[in-house]
């Protein structure tokens, strides 16, 4: 009985995210229609856009329902059905935002969602955690300390260097920042989750700094996954945007737990070799999926090979709704 009310949550869950993203996308552009300044170049008028904070809203409940799954069944049913919310965005989009989405585009979808049932399944179980001093001791260990230096450094270099003179040609910019910074969030998340159950169970960890300073990591990782998200929602296609995302963020974020929760200590040469495939598969659907949006968009162009030219993709990707920029630009901007 509980692991169906956690499937029917972590259904739910893929579905107010999944529409979420197409909900803001046309919060996104409305804004941008009233001002005149889109959100992929620094505007923040969105912020008074009715519609897009239904769709904030809507990710909100998806998130919460999410996390509610994880308490009635085990992470093994509830984390492959998050997968969904690619395909649920990809249709709505389709539909809704008329981004065309080629039949290719939707094996890659298909592979994407596959490969990343692969790395679930064969997954470690999570281990036991007694008190938010102990993550505490695994998040101050030198292994997950070079991580976060080396995610720090280079969010840094991605807003800084790369941002202003490739964030609008190409994809990997917007929702890197995003990934590596919910990499980070995650793991705070998973301490305080922690620290609120035990302390619901009658062992206060509110007393405790660190859950605190998990608290304050959390707030400023979210606060800049949003802003980078919205960036990239506003300036590439939907279909595109959230299936890298996802990828990027999952691949980062079993990154992170490995190193800081041992995750890969004590389990055998096949399910390490089957997560390491199944990253293979969602890594090639996802190309698959970039290179045939392009395909769609611009079939004159097929004689480069995709994975060569995944800037100048990633630029023709953008949605048509970029009819404010006139015909000679475009032209410009293809050459």
């Amino acid at each position: 009985m509980d692991n169906m009310k956690g499937f029917i949550l972590a259904l739910l869950s893929s579905g107010f995210i999944g529409a979420s993203f197409i909900i803001k996308k046309k919060g996104l552009r409305r804004a941008a229609a009233v001002s005149g300044v889109r959100a992929g170049v620094g505007g923040y008028y969105y912020l008074l856009e009715p519609l897009w904070w239904i769709g904030m809203i809507t990710m909100i409940v998806g998130e919460a329902a999410n996390f509610i799954a994880y308490a009635f069944a085990p992470a093994v049913l509830v984390t492959p059905l998050g997968a969904l919310s690619i395909i649920v965005s990809a249709v709505l989009a389709h539909f809704i935002l008329k981004e065309k989405l080629h039949y290719l585009g939707i094996l890659g979808c298909v592979m994407c969602i596959a490969g990343s049932v692969v790395i679930v399944i064969h997954a470690p179980q999570e281990r036991a955690i007694t008190s938010v001093q102990e993550i505490w001791n695994l998040a101050t260990q030198t292994a997950f300390l070079l991580y976060v230096a080396s995610v720090i450094v280079l969010v840094f270099v991605l807003i800084f260097h790369f941002a202003p003179r490739y964030g609008h040609s190409n994809v990997l910019i917007f929702t890197g920042i995003c990934s590596l910074m919910g990499s980070l969030s995650v793991m705070s998340v998973k301490a305080v989750g922690t620290s609120l159950k035990l302390t619901f169970e009658g062992m206060n960890q509110l007393v405790y700094p660190q859950t605190w300073f998990f608290m304050l990591v959390v707030l400023t990782c979210v606060i800049m996954q949003l802003n980078y998200l919205n960036k990239a929602l506003d300036t590439f296609n939907t279909a595109i945007v959230s299936p890298i995302y996802y990828v990027m963020f999952t691949t980062l974020t079993i990154l992170a737990s490995v190193i800081m929760f041992k995750d890969w200590d004590g389990q055998s040469v096949g399910s390490i070799i089957s997560e390491i495939c199944g990253f293979i598969v969602v890594l090639s659907g996802t190309i698959l999926l970039h290179s045939t949006k392009d395909f769609e968009r611009s079939p004159s162009r097929n004689m480069y090979p995709p994975l060569l030219h995944l800037g100048a993709d990633a630029e023709l990707l953008k949605h048509v709704d970029d009819d404010i920029q006139s015909s000679e630009e475009f032209c410009l901007r293809v050459q």
